[in-house]
């Protein structure tokens, strides 16, 4: 992997990090490295060249300017041949992301958040980012202190349970008259 030819340094999901963009090989790869834990992640890999990006006008406010530039960026990219993605988080992605991909299968991605076109350009490739890095978690093994808490807890509640179910007998019992 060739050396990084930018790095900055970014908020993501709440934690500091840095991240370089390798712009001599093709295709540029995301690297995120962890400033507390100094180890790389690599979150999302993203093909430049199998993005198909449009402009268009943009609604909303902002006089004579929206009727005049296309600021509007829409990113949209086939997800079932997109093989710079693991199938297991294609697969994932297909799911969440279901009222984004239209009838031909691409997630169709858009921003008009701003009257810029390259920042409404790197807001979609964000938001590209986070539903990658969305789907690439993997849930959380519990470990074995976890599994002993939750046994614990369930036979503290069932116990907690079949105590109550007898008080209420009891009540119910002494309610009761014997007519002999």
């Amino acid at each position: 992997v060739p050396p990084p030819t930018h790095a900055h340094l970014l908020n993501f999901s709440n934690h500091q990090v840095s991240f370089s963009l390798s712009l001599s090989s093709p295709p540029p790869i995301l690297y995120l490295t962890s400033i507390r834990k100094r180890t790389p992640i690599v979150i999302a890999f993203i093909c430049p060249d199998r993005l198909t990006v449009t402009y268009s006008r943009s609604s909303g406010p902002g006089g004579q300017h929206v009727n005049k530039v296309n600021t509007k960026a829409e990113i949209r990219f086939h997800v079932q041949t997109a093989d710079w993605i693991p199938d297991d988080v294609r697969n994932k992605i297909i799911i969440q992301n279901k009222n984004r991909i239209n009838k031909v299968g691409e997630l169709l991605v858009t921003s008009e958040a701003s009257r810029s076109q390259q920042q409404n350009l790197n807001d979609c490739l964000q938001k590209i980012q986070d539903i990658i890095a969305e789907a690439s978690q993997k849930p959380h093994e519990p470990t074995e202190e976890d599994i002993a808490i939750r046994r614990a807890r369930l036979d503290y509640m069932n116990k907690e349970r079949l105590k109550q179910k007898k008080i209420h007998s009891v009540i119910k019992q002494s309610r009761k008259v014997d007519f002999d």
